[in-house]
Parts: structure tokens; C-alpha cells; sequence
């Protein structure tokens, strides 16, 4: 069993759990994710990118949204609760070098919890980190401390103006682009339009682009063919041959497009969970 040794919500529909996984915790590498049940016999395996770990301690952290019935059952789970399964870590690593230029990380809404550790292994290279947060408003900014903490430099950018510039994440790639001193790589991590535009912008400029597909994993292993998407003209399984892959060679469209296969089921889903909460409000 994986203890929850801490709980809290980072915004409106984002939790951040800490759990005890010793082992996890010692071999985990940024970028990398596990696979949890929320229920021991018949739970939903649910894959989750490792937001943060402390190897002394033995805990991982886990940023999750409640967008089904498990996950919705996960944020019920508070500090003393028990995990029956935390399966990782899993997935390729993220390709840290030491690069003579800096390095540009893009997180976009919940995207940002799982670029923490990569903004830590670049630091730990001796890279210079720039941060970009990118959110719809000032009340949907997560990790905001934390970021502004381990990397040299954090942009906040947010739609409506609320925090720090008005606009969206590709601004500030496209200044640092045409700068005097253009980042060596741009990391992006957040929804699928905002990384299919960070590569968009960073292509005519020649810049490496590496972009996380951790939303569109199922099983983590490989035997679903749920997170298949076409990299480079060919079939690549996200959760065995990622979940980093080149931008430029994504084909978004097509992703995008599969994404919304079952967005019908995902609403009825959803509704459902929203009525569970409201019923567990009438209860108490």
C-alpha cells in the first residue's frame, strides 16, 4: 500500500497529492510516470506523470485533474489514505544535455506540474532554465513559487491579463527566438493547441522543440493502442516510445482529431462526477 502523506489543491480542479513510494522515489527521472489504482480489484489503471519526488524521504508527488470517475474518486482520498497500487516509473526519460544556450520550458495550465522536475534536471546540468506559465487567468497559475524558486527566470502569461503579461505562450517564445541569444531547446507541456503552436512558432527559427503527449496515455504499457500517434510518418506508441517526442515531426492535426472521439462520453462522464459532488456536498 502507498500512503498519501499530504494533500492539497493547487486551483480549481488541480490536486497535488505526495505519496510514499520509496523505491519509485529513488529511480524515477524527470519526465517519467507511473501508473496507479484507486481501487485494489477491479480500479482503472490511471497513468500520471511524476510532478516531484524526494529520494531520502521515499515520496513521489502526483498532479492530477478529477476529469473521470477515478479521478474524481482520488481527490476524495485525503493524508492517511492508501493507494492499493503506484506501478513506475515508466516511459523514457527526458533527454537532459548541458547546453551553451538557454533552455526554454513551456507549461500551459496543468501542464505545469509536470515540468518541475525537468526544470530541476536542467538546473542540476548547469543549463540556464527559463519558465513560462501560461494560464487562462491568475486563479488557474499552479507551482508559481516553486518554479520561480528553480528556475533562473519565470513568465507568467495569462489570457486576460490577470498576472503577469496579457497574451498567450508563444509571445514570449517567438521574442526569445529572435533574440541575440535563442534557446538552445523549447520544452512544452500543457494542452495539445498550445504545444501544436509553440512548435508552430519555434520551426521557421530552427530551434529544437520537445513536447510531452502524457495526456493521451491509457494503459502505460503499451497494449491498448490508445496513445498511438503519428511521429515522423509513423505509429509510435506515447507510453513506450515517450512521452517525449520532436514537435516538429507531431502530426497534430491528426491527434487532435482522435482526441475527440469520445468527447461525447467524456461530457456524460463528467456530469455524472459533478452530480457525485454535489450530492456528497447535500450529504455532509
Amino acid at each position: 500500500m502507498f500512503k498519501i502523506i499530504e494533500k492539497k489543491q493547487l486551483s480549481e480542479g488541480v490536486y497535488y497529492m505526495r505519496v510514499e513510494a520509496p523505491e519509485i522515489a529513488r529511480n524515477r527521472k524527470a519526465g517519467q510516470f507511473v501508473i496507479i489504482q484507486v481501487e485494489s480489484e477491479f480500479g482503472e489503471r490511471i497513468p500520471l506523470t511524476i510532478a516531484d519526488a524526494n529520494a531520502d524521504e521515499g515520496w513521489i508527488a502526483l498532479a492530477f485533474q478529477p476529469v473521470g470517475a477515478s479521478t474524481y474518486k482520488l481527490s476524495l482520498m485525503n493524508v492517511g489514505d492508501s493507494l492499493p497500487t503506484v506501478l513506475g516509473p515508466l516511459g523514457n526519460p527526458s533527454k537532459i544535455e548541458k547546453y551553451d544556450r538557454p533552455v526554454m520550458i513551456v507549461g500551459g495550465g496543468f501542464g505545469v506540474a509536470p515540468c518541475y522536475p525537468i526544470v530541476q534536471a536542467h538546473k542540476a546540468a548547469g543549463n540556464k532554465v527559463i519558465m513560462v506559465i501560461a494560464a487562462r487567468n491568475k486563479d488557474l497559475i499552479i507551482m508559481e513559487d516553486e518554479m520561480r524558486a528553480a528556475a533562473d527566470e519565470l513568465i507568467i502569461m495569462t489570457d486576460d491579463g490577470s498576472a503577469g503579461r496579457q497574451g498567450v505562450s508563444t509571445i514570449p517564445v517567438k521574442e526569445m527566438c529572435e533574440s541575440q541569444c535563442p534557446p538552445a531547446e523549447v520544452i512544452a507541456i500543457g494542452p495539445p493547441i498550445m504545444m501544436k503552436f509553440c512548435a508552430l512558432t519555434t520551426k521557421p527559427y530552427g530551434v529544437k522543440t520537445t513536447v510531452s503527449l502524457n495526456t493521451i496515455m491509457i494503459d502505460g504499457t503499451g497494449m491498448c493502442g490508445g496513445c498511438r500517434a503519428t511521429i515522423g510518418g509513423k505509429t509510435k506508441f506515447v507510453c513506450v516510445d515517450g512521452p517525449e517526442f520532436d514537435a516538429h515531426e507531431v502530426d497534430w492535426d491528426n491527434m487532435m482529431m482522435r482526441m475527440k472521439s469520445f468527447k461525447e462520453r467524456e461530457q456524460e462522464d463528467n456530469h455524472k462526477c459533478r452530480m457525485m459532488a454535489e450530492a456528497d456536498k447535500l450529504a455532509k
